[in-house]
């Protein structure tokens, strides 16, 4: 069967990586969802991240993650110190001390 002339082998779009900066074929980059779900694809625009950078990613679930970081830094300009700080107290205060087991 003839391929269609929009195969994405032909796509011979460039996209940026968020991470590193470099300029990559979108058919070589991966696509990148703050949100955390890239499959739900409705009126999304994605970034994109080339496959070196994707590797280093922590690809565990981040549930709650980007309201928690809007939270602590709301309002005000915090040094990375003070963020960080807050970032920890925060955490200990919602889900408990990280020594502690679950229960």
């Amino acid at each position: 069967m003839w391929r269609s002339g929009s195969d994405s082998s032909q796509d011979r779009t460039t996209v940026v990586c968020i991470a590193c900066g470099s300029s990559l074929l979108r058919s070589e980059a991966r696509e990148y969802d703050k949100e955390g779900d890239r499959w739900s694809r409705h009126g999304k625009e994605f970034e994109h991240l080339c496959k070196e950078c994707y590797r280093t990613l922590c690809h565990q679930p981040r549930d709650e993650l980007e309201s928690l970081l809007v939270d602590i830094g709301e309002g005000e300009t915090l040094s990375q110190g003070a963020f960080l700080e807050r970032y920890y107290s925060t955490v200990e205060d919602r889900y408990g001390s990280p020594e502690e087991p679950e229960s």
